[in-house]
């Protein structure tokens, strides 16, 4: 039976409308069980730290145990531990560490979310195929795959490659534009197994730790910020997440930031600490901390130590939501 306006006007109690209004998917704003606002972005999602060492150590497992058949991707997803959360490392970017075995091919498919890698471990053979380019896999370097460009794994050499994925996936998820499919597996697979050209360097969608080096001595120091010496990769890299190569000299201690963009941050080489909101989480290369949006947090570095830090910035920016507050 449909409830009509004359229905629901005449309602002569509170509980009487209320269940009414029930029974037509609508809600009391004055009596919402939650706030739909508040002074200050909530503490939702946790800092939190994974160690490469230990990734690696299941990635070798789970070489044994899965191959790339049974598997899209042999990948461990570093999931926040916050009560109730099952996907993403912050709200809106996930990431995962990745390894490819010798003689092996990851699949080629292409998806909506805007992907990037930062790679670990690997030797020369072995390298990512953008858009039918391979683009070679070198420690430390970083790779894109932006939005819907086609790409693969494959590994040539003699040994296990392991990577950094990171993703915009939970972005794209809430706003629910999501699709994704798969390319000709079987011929991308003989491509694989035909030798193909050699991996280069030369492309838009890689940027080298030679040429961010290079980048990073000719830039100043800022000793009191909170960056110590960064330089942008891109401008920025992919629309919904911004790159930033750290360097911390040996025993800089970073001021204190805190900014709406959520931000993760990974240890391309060196040694150090890491305090968000008062959790300290200390790191080696390889490493992985995770400082959700509004946290105040600070890097210690141990000795001379690069960190890459992956942050949808972009997102805040366009949508008038970014806010930043540093003190030394």
């Amino acid at each position: 039976m449909s409830i009509t306006r004359q229905d629901l006007a005449g309602s002569g109690t509170l509980e009487e409308l209320y269940g009414k209004l029930d029974k037509v998917a609508m809600g009391p704003g004055w009596a919402k069980p939650t706030p739909s606002l508040w002074p200050a972005p909530r503490k939702t999602l946790r800092p939190a730290h994974w160690r490469y060492q230990q990734a690696r150590g299941a990635l070798d497992a789970a070489g044994r145990l899965i191959n790339t058949a049974l598997a899209e991707r042999r990948n461990l997803i570093l999931v926040n531990p916050a009560e109730g959360n099952t996907y993403g490392t912050t709200r809106t970017l996930v990431a995962a560490y990745q390894m490819i075995m010798p003689g092996e091919w990851a699949r080629a498919h292409r998806h909506t979310p805007n992907a990037l890698r930062l790679i670990l471990d690997a030797e020369p053979g072995t390298y990512t195929e953008v858009d039918g380019v391979n683009i070679a896999m070198e420690p430390g370097d970083v790779l894109l795959t932006p939005n819907w460009s086609t790409h693969g794994h494959g590994n040539h050499s003699k040994a296990c490659a392991y990577w950094l994925d990171f993703l915009d996936a939970p972005l794209v998820q809430l706003l629910e534009p999501m699709f994704f499919e798969h390319t000709e597996e079987e011929e991308q697979h003989e491509a694989f197994e035909a030798a193909p050209t050699p991996p280069t360097t030369d492309s838009p969608f890689v940027f080298t730790l030679k040429d961010t080096l290079a980048r990073l001595d000719a830039t100043p120091a800022d000793p009191t910020g909170p960056f110590g010496t960064q330089i942008e990769l891109g401008a920025p890299a992919l629309d919904t997440t911004a790159l930033y190569m750290m360097r911390l000299a040996p025993g800089a201690c970073t001021a204190t930031h805190r900014t709406t963009a959520n931000n993760i941050f990974a240890v391309v080489r060196g040694s150090g600490a890491t305090t968000i909101d008062g959790e300290r989480f200390e790191w080696l290369r390889g490493d992985v901390m995770a400082a959700p949006a509004w946290r105040p947090h600070f890097h210690e570095a141990s000795d001379d130590a690069l960190l890459l830090r992956v942050t949808d910035a972009p997102v805040m920016q366009r949508l008038g939501f970014h806010r930043v507050e540093t003190r030394a």
